[in-house]
């Protein structure tokens, strides 16, 4: 059985001759300012299937490294970088989870397009924070371009498309 090590250098050398790029630009937005349906990229897609990561997959994330085990946190509009609070298939508990927060509509948005293990370099995923109960709804005092939770975990869950 392959250990994570050689999985993440099989990784490295698929990532290098890639050509394709994982951005967070061009999603379309709509009428309530929530973004719309985003393709997971193909190259994201093979990542995560040699990291062994399949459609709903989940681990509890810390939702803002600077915020960690808050009580209330502020989320803005931008990126975010969120931590693992327990493995996701092969990527270990601490590994950092990066993305793109909206809080234009009645509930964040979390979508995140790339993990970093502590032992090797950025690699593209999909997976998108979620909380059941409206608990990713912001609070009433939230201003625009911002919002206030109620917590600072979510679950991260691994997707094959952002709907």
């Amino acid at each position: 059985m392959p250990t994570i090590k050689a999985l993440l250098l099989c990784l490295g050398l698929l990532l290098a001759t890639s050509l394709g790029c994982t951005t967070t630009g061009g999603v379309s937005l709509r009428p309530d300012g929530t973004p719309g349906p985003q393709e997971c990229p193909e190259e994201a897609k093979r990542v995560m299937e040699a990291l062994k990561l399949h459609v709903g997959d989940a681990a509890w994330v810390e939702l803002d490294a600077n915020q960690i085990s808050s009580k209330r946190i502020t989320l803005y509009d931008g990126p975010i970088e969120s931590i693992l609070n327990g493995d996701l298939g092969t990527l270990e508990e601490t590994t950092r989870l990066y993305g793109q927060v909206w809080t234009t509509g009645p509930q964040v948005v979390i979508r995140y397009y790339e993990a970093h293990p502590a032992d090797s370099g950025k690699l593209p995923i999909c997976a998108v924070a979620r909380l059941s109960y409206d608990q990713m709804r912001k609070l009433p005092e939230s201003k625009p371009g911002m919002a206030i939770l109620d917590g600072s975990t979510a679950a991260a869950y691994i997707v094959d498309a952002f709907r």
